[in-house]
Order: structure tokens, then C-alpha cells, then sequence
């Protein structure tokens, strides 16, 4: 392809799983970003570590926790499709580096305050909604300036990679994390990570811009938002996805709130079988990611099988009898959790127009992670009135009824692009083999 031509060849890697498997590492571009963000990610999750230990610290509360979760998130559901507006006029390099600067300015402004032993309840929430007005506009930004780097045949395997990093990240982020507070203070943790904020800032700076495929930025108008709703709406491959994400997002992903829970009072487990718990689901998503790099396809088709694999995944982890079983289920929890994730985020950044990409990966977000500050809650409600094993097991079902929700919606979309006409001809009715014309159906 003329996009790949000046692309080096993979060096270092042997075997044609392994070539496939880190094919966009390739593009030196990426393989910068790549670095950068990897140690910038294991940074973000120690802060999040620290900063939860250090609300219990002051407050000991659970429910102020909570609160923080929900200003850091509450950003995403309000302003992320206007940050998807922002990221389609701008130059996405340029945004990513003053964002990313400020969210390292956060986190040093956190860690002096914690160090010197000034810092109060107020401050970490004011600091907490900072953070998730960045990711609200970040977000969109850096997802869509990733094809920019890798063109349209790495694209799956970027993000795949990228999902990869987050989940290696949730690893060893929070193991650093603990050994720093044990150490040398909660307050180091942060200094840490506004350190690590300058590896990736570093990478975008340095990059040749000349091998870049940036899309045109649009140019501001009226109504570029519910342009960019419109487009989702009649895209099949869009509109599928982000219905999907939005039900399995806000009731199966809520794991921060069913897994201690479960792992306390139903296994009768201390924070060594949370952890175990938590560490099980990572190294499931760092594998499966890997396979889902080098094997994975984009589509409908291959998302309902991901969402259908993650629903019995997790209702095997609710209703397992002994936590072994649990932990066991949980390595394909993981899995199946970094798949329906890199899926759905390819299939809607290909079939979107590269005009309105960024404000619909801003929809990708809304549907993912805005919708936590209602899934959550909602969930604990849930797990009160009845039992750890029913909440998480609720996550399961909204997965499975997601698979057959998308499979019903393909139908309809594919029966609306035939105009319902000559369905004999259209060889067998699938429900998941859309046509060319799919992405504007007739009404």
C-alpha cells in the first residue's frame, strides 16, 4: 500500500506470530508513541492507586471514593462529544501535547501538596474533575491520531496493542504504586507519574510529522455535533457498536465494584484475593490481546461473538464455587474484555468518515466510560439488595443481551439497505454480512 511505503521492516522479530502480532510496531512514528505512552500508562494507574489510598486516609470513607470516581468520570458523559468536535478541527499532535502537559501538571500539583502534607479532601476533587476534562477532550484526540500513525491496515492492531499496554499497565502500575507508598509516601506516587507524562509529550514532540496522514480538520460550523450523530446513527457499523458498548459499558465494566465485594463476602478473601482477582483478569486481557493483535478481525460479526464470549465468561466468574474456579474464569474475562474493546474501536474508526472520526470515537467514550458514573451506582444497588454473585452476573447477561441486540439490529440495517426488496436474491439472511450501500440505508 502507497500509506505503508515508507515504513520500515520489522527487525528483531522472529516467527510469523510474532510479526503479526506486532506488525504496527513497524511504523517508527507508533513505535515512539508506543514507548512513551507505556510508561506514561503505568504512571496513570500508580496514581490511581495513591490517590484512592489517600482518600481512604483522610476521609475513611468509602462513599467520598466514590464521589472522586464520579468527578473524575462525570467529565467524559458531559463533554466528550464536544471533545470529539474539538479533536476533528484541530491538529489531534498539537492538542494531545498541551493536554498531556496539563495532565502532568495535575499530578505534580497533587504531589506537592501531598508531600508537604497540605493537601486536603476539596483539592484532590477540584484536581480530580481537571483530570477528567482532559480525558474528555484527550481521549477522542489520541484514539483518532492513532490511524494518523499507522494508516488503515495497522489500525486493529495498534489499538489492539494499545489495549494491551493499559491492561500490562493495571498490572504494574498499582505493584509500583504500593511499594512507593509503603516506602517513600503516597505524595511520591504522584511526583512519579507527573514524571512519566514527560516520556509521552517527548515522543509526540520528536516524531516525523512528514510521515504522518493527518485527516483535514473540519472547519467550524454549526451543528458539527449532530452532524457527527447523524453519521453514527445511519452508519451501521457505527451505530451497532456504540448500542452495544453503551449496555455492556455501563453494566458489565463496573468490575472496581463487584470484584472486592465478591472476593470479601462470598469468598470470605482479604485484599491478597482482590488482588489475585484483579491480577487474573490482566494477565487474561495482556494474552488475549496479543492474540486478538495478531489473529483478530474488525466487524460486527466477530464484536457479537466477542460480547457473547464475554457474558459467559463473567457469569461462569459469579457462579463459581470455589475462588480458584473464579480466578480461572477471570483469565477469560480479561480476554474477552480487551477483544470486545479493540473490536468495536476498529470497526467504528474504519467505517467512520475521516472528517467526523474524532467526534465519533468522542460517542466510543461517552457509551464506555461516561457511562460509569451510572453503571456504578447502579451496580452497588444491586449487590446491596442482594449479593455479590447477582451484581456481577448482571454484567454477564447485559453482554449476552447486547450479542443478540446487535445481531437483531444488523438485520434490521441490512434489510433496510435491500429496501426489503428481492430478498431471495440476497442470498441467506445472516444478519451480520452487511453490503457495500449498508452505511446509508433507505428509509
Amino acid at each position: 500500500m502507497a500509506d505503508d511505503a515508507a515504513e520500515e521492516p520489522v527487525t528483531g522479530l522472529r516467527g510469523s506470530f510474532w510479526r503479526t502480532t506486532f506488525s504496527s510496531l513497524k511504523v517508527p512514528n507508533y513505535r515512539l508513541y508506543f514507548a512513551g505512552q507505556s510508561i506514561s500508562l503505568a504512571g496513570t494507574w500508580m496514581q490511581m492507586t495513591a490517590q484512592s489510598w489517600l482518600v481512604l486516609v483522610l476521609t475513611h470513607s468509602s462513599t467520598d471514593l466514590g464521589l472522586v470516581v464520579a468527578l473524575q468520570t462525570l467529565p467524559i458523559l458531559l463533554f466528550a462529544a464536544y471533545g470529539g468536535v474539538v479533536a476533528d478541527r484541530t491538529d489531534k499532535r498539537k492538542l494531545m501535547v498541551v493536554l498531556q502537559a496539563i495532565m502532568g501538571v495535575q499530578a505534580l500539583v497533587l504531589g506537592l501538596l501531598t508531600v508537604f502534607g497540605t493537601v486536603r479532601f476539596w483539592e484532590i476533587c477540584v484536581l480530580a474533575v481537571v483530570l477528567g476534562l482532559n480525558n474528555a477532550f484527550e481521549n477522542s484526540a489520541r484514539q483518532a491520531f492513532v490511524r494518523e500513525m499507522v494508516g488503515k491496515d495497522e489500525l486493529r492492531n495498534a489499538i489492539t496493542l494499545n489495549s494491551v499496554t493499559v491492561n500490562a499497565a493495571r498490572a504494574v502500575g498499582p505493584a509500583i504504586g504500593g511499594v512507593l507508598i509503603a516506602t517513600v509516601g503516597v505524595g511520591v506516587c504522584f511526583l512519579v507519574n507527573a514524571a512519566s507524562f514527560v516520556a509521552v509529550v517527548t515522543s509526540l514532540l520528536v516524531m516525523n510529522t512528514a510521515a504522518l496522514r493527518p485527516s483535514p480538520p473540519a472547519p467550524r460550523a454549526r451543528g458539527q455535533l449532530r452532524e457527527g450523530l447523524q453519521h453514527a446513527v445511519r452508519t451501521a457499523d457505527i451505530a451497532i457498536p456504540l448500542a452495544m458498548m453503551s449496555l455492556v459499558g455501563m453494566l458489565a465494566y463496573e468490575f472496581q465494584v463487584s470484584l472486592p465485594v465478591l472476593a470479601r463476602q462470598t469468598f470470605h478473601g482479604n485484599a491478597v484475593a482482590y488482588g489475585f482477582m484483579t491480577a487474573s483478569m490482566g494477565v487474561g486481557a495482556v494474552i488475549g490481546g496479543l492474540f486478538t493483535a495478531a489473529r483478530g478481525r474488525t466487524g460486527l460479526r466477530p464484536m457479537i461473538i466477542a460480547s457473547t464470549g464475554f457474558g459467559i465468561a463473567i457469569l461462569a466468574c459469579a457462579y463459581s464455587p470455589v475462588i480458584g474456579l473464579a480466578y480461572a474464569a477471570l483469565l477469560f474475562v480479561g480476554w474477552a474484555s480487551v477483544s470486545f474493546i479493540a473490536i468495536g474501536n476498529s470497526t467504528i474508526q474504519l467505517a467512520a468518515d475521516p472528517s467526523i472520526r474524532g467526534r465519533v470515537i468522542a460517542l466510543w467514550q461517552v457509551a464506555f466510560q461516561g457511562t460509569t458514573p451510572i453503571g456504578g451506582p447502579l451496580i452497588g444497588v444491586i449487590i446491596a439488595i442482594s449479593d455479590p454473585r447477582t451484581g456481577l452476573a448482571v454484567g454477564g447477561l447485559s453482554c449476552l443481551v447486547a450479542a443478540l441486540g446487535g445481531y437483531l439490529l444488523a438485520r434490521r440495517y441490512r434489510l433496510r439497505a435491500l429496501g426489503r426488496a428481492e430478498p431471495a436474491a440476497a442470498g441467506p439472511d445472516t444478519g451480520l454480512e452487511l453490503p457495500a450501500d449498508a452505511a446509508t440505508p433507505t428509509r
